[in-house]
């Protein structure tokens, strides 16, 4: 091989180097930020605790927006669960999207569902509602049949029904702890309404026992595949969103599971039908609606509450769930790209921004990239083994050793695997990830950019197994 190929790969390795380093580093800075928010939190003297608010006056109702397409497998338990929640007045709502399976008929049997005759106010247009019902069982439980129109179209069904000023939007295949409404409503109460959003955990609820409504034995599942999703959430949610959190730069609150002031959300027009991403997209709306109006308003993420859903288990399930966020990141990003480096926005368009254009949607190119100088490097040795090494070793550090940091930090602040057992198994496959799970992600990543820039993206279907409240 030539004198100039040789250096034209050595250059390229040498920005790989300092990419993933780069990388690395402002992962540890987001750890460093999050553990002394969870350090300050832990030091504050609590002076409203949660039974004082489950019994207060003072605390917001709430509507719970559940959409639902084909979900006769979980949706039961799901709503069961919303049923036995602490909170002092709240209203659920099922938006059945036009399910093709039994979906409305479980509920109607199961709930004793009836149709109402019920005024619903056009604050955002979707599509038409079929009918309404009510359970005469449960007076805040009500039921929309509508024709499907997709995710975002349901939850702006939801919204028009809703009745109260805070809706926590949830899937209808997750479970909410009895208790995750109080601590979500928590901070908006504190904050005297300037708290527009606020975004929970969520956790991994394979091989957890659900019984009578809530939470009743921990456990890991068994499979690995499980097992490194469990520690990708943990670096998701508790490095990735406290971090941002913490100078009200999140951009995304997971559709699993969040609380919205309704009038802000009303205010821009709802959810974005036609997106993949629906969650994030509103999130960096309101975002910019808090920056374009000048508003002392804050998006918030904070640990504790926590909802509880089913992760892919084979890795077809997984690769599809993969492909669409990756898609779904790509097409937030380019649509509000308006943002980017803009002075109008602050340090969310000269930093948080490019954090997740060039971390978050492009790393995986460059990770890409890295994973072939390491390979065609030992093969051909057109790479000193020194650079050889320095590659693998930022590439362990960016995947193996920040996921570690991330088991480390569940155990701090939510410590829900009581066992030490869990925590083992959670640091012996975070060391593993840069070997076998991270390098299969890049390559769905990459795939999901590709979908977005050929327009071929498309939700898809994962097979549930369903989480039981028997």
């Amino acid at each position: 091989m030539s004198d100039i190929w040789i250096r034209l790969f050595q250059f390229f390795a040498l920005m790989i180097i300092i990419y993933m380093s780069f990388t690395a580093l402002s992962y540890v800075i987001l750890f460093l930020l999050s553990l002394r928010k969870v350090l300050r939190e832990g030091r504050l003297d609590k002076k409203e605790t949660l039974e004082d608010l489950a019994i207060s006056e003072s605390t917001i109702p709430v509507s719970i927006i559940v959409p639902a397409y084909n979900e006769e497998i979980g949706v039961i338990s799901t709503v069961r669960s919303l049923l036995t929640l602490q909170y002092p007045q709240y209203e659920i709502i099922v938006v059945d999207d036009g399910s093709k399976d039994q979906t409305l008929s479980k509920l109607i049997v199961e709930y004793g569902l009836v149709v109402v005759d019920h005024a619903i106010r056009k604050h955002i247009d979707t599509n038409p509602i079929r009918k309404v019902y009510k359970s005469p069982i449960f007076p805040n439980l009500v039921v929309i049949s509508k024709e499907n129109g997709g995710k975002a179209d349901a939850l702006n069904s939801g919204i028009n029904l809703a009745n109260y000023p805070f809706f926590c939007a949830i899937d209808g295949d997750s479970i909410l702890e009895q208790d995750a409404l109080l601590k979500a409503m928590k901070p908006v109460l504190a904050a005297d309404g300037k708290i527009i959003a606020v975004g929970g955990s969520i956790r991994v609820a394979n091989g957890t026992t659900i019984a009578r409504s809530k939470i009743e034995v921990i456990e890991l599942s068994s499979k690995p595949l499980v097992i490194m999703q469990i520690v990708e959430y943990f670096r998701a949610f508790l490095i990735g969103r406290l971090g941002f959190s913490r100078f009200n730069q999140l951009l995304i609150i997971s559709g699993a599971f969040g609380v919205f002031r309704k009038d802000k959300v009303i205010h821009i027009g709802g959810y974005q039908e036609g997106t993949v991403g629906e969650d994030m997209e509103l999130i960096v709306r309101l975002q910019r609606m808090i920056r374009e109006e000048k508003l002392a308003d804050r998006i918030e993420y904070i640990p504790d509450p926590v909802c509880w859903t089913e992760a892919p288990e084979s890795f077809n399930d997984l690769r599809s769930q993969r492909v669409r966020w990756q898609t779904g990141l790509a097409e937030t990003l380019y649509k509000h790209r308006k943002m980017f480096f803009n002075p109008r926005f602050g340090t969310i368009g000269f930093v948080t921004f490019p954090y997740f254009l060039f971390v978050e949607l492009l790393g995986a190119a460059f990770e890409f990239i890295g994973y072939l100088l390491i390979i065609f490097g030992l093969l051909f040795d057109f790479l000193d083994p020194a650079v050889v090494f320095t590659l693998f070793l930022v590439t362990v550090m960016y995947g193996s050793f920040i996921s570690s940091l991330a088991v480390l930090m569940e155990e701090m602040t939510m410590h829900k695997y009581p066992k030490v057992s869990h925590l083992v198994k959670l640091f012996f496959w975070s060391l593993t990830e840069s070997f076998w799970y991270r390098p299969i992600m890049v390559i769905w990543r990459i795939e999901g950019l590709i979908v977005f820039f050929t327009k071929k993206a498309e939700w898809g279907q994962m097979q549930r197994k369903g989480i039981s409240t028997d």
